[in-house]
This record gives C-alpha cells, sequence and structure tokens, in this order.
C-alpha cells in the first residue's frame, strides 16, 4: 500500500500560528489558495485544514479552494454537534462531486467551545456515542440508496442524497479520518473509522496502539475494510543535522520566552492523546531518534507538542520507520508554513517516495 503525504493550511483569525510568518491579509482567499497551490506543485496530495470555534469555517474554506486547485485534497476537520449528520454528508457529497472526488474528512470529538454555537456538553461516553451514531449515518447516506436510522443522538426517516460521492476503485466515499486515545474514541475508530491519526508519539507506543486498535476491530466484529493509520506531526527539517537542531532548539526557547512554559489550551489539557504528548517530557526530551518533546513544556500544543528534527535524510528514515510499523498517512507541518512546503516538497518527499 501507497504512502499519503498531505500537509497542513492555518485557516486561524490571527497571524503567526506557531510560529508562522506575519504577513498581511494572511487568512485571505489569495494567500490560502497559494498555499494550496504551493501544496499542489510540490508533491503533496493535499492539507488538512483544522477545525475550531473562533476559527473561519472549515468547509467553506476547503470549497474555496477545491474550487481554485486541480489535484488538491483537503482533509476537512469537521465535529459532530456543528454539523448533523444528513446535512454534512449531503454538503461532503456535493463537494467530493464537483471535485472529481476530493474531499477527505476529519472527524473530531474533543471538546470545543460548544455552548457558542449551541451544542451541550455532554460527557466523553456521550460524545463518542454520538460520534459513532454520526459516522454509520454518514456512510450509510453515501452508500446507500434510502436511509431510515434510529439512534439515541441522531435520527433520519427515507432520507436521499441527490448528489453522490465519487466512486473509483476501491474508494467508495471520501475517507473518514478519526482521532482520539481514550478507551471511548478507540472503540469509535476500531469500527467506524477509515483511518486513526495519532499525535507525534514514539515508536513503540504508536506500535502498542496499532496492535490494540487491531485486536479490538477483530473483537467488535468491526464490517468494513481493515482500519488504516496515520501520523500528524511537525517535521523540522533543515539542510544539516546540526542545523536542524540547533533551530529546534530556538525555536524552544522562543516559545519559553514568549509563554513562560505556562501558555495551555484547556480543552487540549483534558483531552487523552493531549496528556499523552505531553507527559512524553518526563522521559527526556529526545525519544527515538529524534523525537523533540521539549516543546510540549513550554505550550506547544497538538500537531507542535512533539517534533522530528534533523536532516532531511534524519526526519525520512524517522517516518520510515513509522510506515514499518503500520503508518500510512502522514500529515506533516512546520512553520512558516508556506516556504516550508517547498522546503520539505523539494527535500522530504522524493526520500520518502524513492525508498533511499
Amino acid at each position: 500500500m501507497s504512502s499519503e503525504y498531505l500537509w497542513y493550511i492555518p485557516n486561524q483569525v490571527e497571524p503567526g500560528h506557531r510560529g508562522d510568518d506575519v504577513v498581511q491579509h494572511h487568512n485571505s482567499l489569495d494567500t490560502l489558495t497559494g498555499h494550496a497551490q504551493a501544496v499542489e506543485r510540490h508533491g503533496w496530495s493535499g492539507a488538512l485544514i483544522g477545525t475550531g470555534w473562533g476559527r473561519p469555517d472549515t468547509f467553506t474554506v476547503a470549497t474555496a479552494l477545491a474550487a481554485r486547485t486541480t489535484t488538491f485534497q483537503p482533509l476537512i476537520a469537521i465535529r459532530p454537534g456543528y454539523w448533523r449528520p444528513a446535512n454534512f454528508a449531503s454538503a461532503a457529497a456535493t463537494l467530493d462531486h464537483l471535485s472529481g472526488g476530493r474531499v477527505l474528512v476529519n472527524i473530531v470529538s474533543g471538546k470545543d467551545n460548544l455552548a457558542a454555537y449551541g451544542d451541550t456538553d455532554g460527557d466523553q461516553a456521550a460524545r463518542y456515542a454520538r460520534t459513532r451514531e454520526f459516522l454509520q449515518i454518514v456512510r450509510r447516506l453515501w452508500t446507500d440508496d434510502t436511509v431510515t436510522y434510529r439512534g439515541e443522538h441522531f435520527s433520519v426517516t427515507d432520507s436521499t442524497l441527490a448528489a453522490r460521492p465519487v466512486v473509483r476503485g476501491e474508494r467508495k466515499h471520501p475517507p473518514l479520518y478519526f482521532g482520539g486515545a481514550s478507551a471511548a474514541a478507540e472503540e469509535v475508530a476500531a469500527t467506524e473509522a477509515d483511518v486513526q491519526l495519532f499525535w507525534g508519539e514514539p515508536l513503540d507506543d504508536v506500535a502498542e496502539r496499532i496492535e490494540r486498535l487491531r485486536q479490538l476491530s477483530e473483537k467488535l466484529g468491526r464490517e468494513h475494510a481493515p482500519l488504516e493509520f496515520g501520523l500528524r506531526v511537525t517535521t523540522l527539517v533543515r539542510d544539516t543535522t546540526d542545523q536542524a537542531w540547533a533551530d529546534a532548539e530556538a525555536k524552544v526557547a522562543q516559545l519559553a520566552h514568549r509563554t513562560g512554559g505556562i501558555e495551555r489550551n484547556p480543552h487540549w489539557q483534558a483531552a487523552v492523546g493531549q496528556r499523552r504528548l505531553l507527559d512524553l517530557t518526563a522521559r527526556g526530551d529526545v525519544l527515538d531518534d529524534n523525537l523533540y518533546t521539549a516543546p510540549g513544556r513550554f505550550g506547544g500544543g497538538g500537531a507542535g507538542t512533539t517534533w522530528l528534527v534533523g536532516s532531511a535524510e534524519d526526519v525520512a528514515r524517522s517516518l520510515r520507520k513509522y510506515e514499518g510499523i503500520g503508518i500510512n498517512h502522514f500529515v506533516l507541518s512546520d512553520t512558516p508554513y508556506l516556504p516550508e512546503i517547498q522546503r520539505q516538497g523539494e527535500q522530504l518527499l522524493p526520500l520518502l517516495r524513492g525508498g533511499t
């Protein structure tokens, strides 16, 4: 199975996300299009576009970028609760049809500012039970002629989509990516997702989780194609190993100066997956060959908590080790985002695709 390499496009209200260049009109259509077209030009399959209340609407941004590109695949992060399943299934199928089958979907169940858009909090078990129903309804609407579904959280009656997703080879609909490290999340991934995304954890930890999810899939009677696995991580690549580490340490020093090691997103702090990342700092600043954990001590969150650091050869070697344990979807990034699209597209991607 060939691997897929995606980037990240920051649809943020405030400029300078994770140390990105602060430029005028950073979130304009022309600027974001420039990122998406650079992703296309430099060999990436597409890019993740994140979600969260207070950001520009992710689906709208993805639709605009799909209209201005030809091969770019947006990995559109969406939240059950913000969307109802039939509404989302119709919107995504329409965009998939119009874009010629380029839509990828990332389901996010972690906490957000739910009250701001009229959702309810609910405990973890309820959130993931709702996500399970959401995924079941969306998949059935994409593949069945007519759907009637009665659930605890969602119901539809005689629901049919006019526009259908593109079917191509083994692709029956847009792939459903999913993240989450709690026991409730793993049950949803094992039975309903297409791709489980991991943060940048050490190889042994990821391998353990992959094996657990495979066993859980079998135990719970998964009905879909085998679950695949992906890695979302920052990759800091420079011409030499020494230069990469010098730049990584300088960036962490800037983080420490800016935040004093205190700044935390409370929703990240509560998430099981984020806590796993933050706990890595107790095991050392560098794990495996070049997984840098120090950013997590100084406010790094999500994909910015751990970084793979080194020359293109160093980072490619590490990513191939993840491939060796079963990862075949990669979502990479570093800041400043736009020039790093080119640098890593030219230096890192050929090594990954060439296998050298």
